[in-house]
């Protein structure tokens, strides 16, 4: 008859260590407050290119449209009214993607990269605090 072994313990389980913040609580802070700021800067840029934008219609008189030889260069004034549009749409669109990151902050995805799931170097986000790509993705690297 074999003799039975004794029955061996095995070791516990280690707890998952509690994963470590991406960056500390300073730093989203100040990165918070960069975010604020040019979310300020671009609305007030938008508002104001958009202001310009409609008082060159208003300045406008009906028939002001030339397109002869010697105007050359046709409507001015609609060129320069899509452009300030143009510029206004951009920095609209600059407001969202600010206040994307700032919600990402707040559910703590601030930092990773959205196509590869790896932190964005701090040197990005400091020039860019509201990319959401690391460099090789944003460029068409990977």
């Amino acid at each position: 008859m074999a003799t039975k072994k004794p029955a061996t313990k095995k070791p516990a389980a280690k707890k998952p260590a509690a994963k470590k913040p991406l960056f500390d609580e300073k730093y989203l802070e100040k990165q918070r407050r960069l975010l604020l700021e040019e979310r300020g800067r671009y609305i007030t840029s938008a508002t104001r290119l958009k202001a310009e934008a409609d008082s060159l219609v208003e300045e406008r008189e009906p028939g002001d449209v030339q397109f002869d030889e010697e105007s050359g260069e046709g409507d001015t004034l609609a060129v320069e009214r899509e452009r300030d549009l143009a510029l206004s749409a951009h920095a609209r669109a600059a407001v969202d993607q600010i206040d994307a990151a700032l919600a990402r902050i707040d559910n703590g995805t601030y930092g990773i990269c959205r196509v590869s799931g790896k932190p964005i170097p701090r040197q990005r986000l400091n020039a860019i605090p509201w990319a959401t790509e690391r460099v090789e993705h944003k460029a068409g690297g990977f």
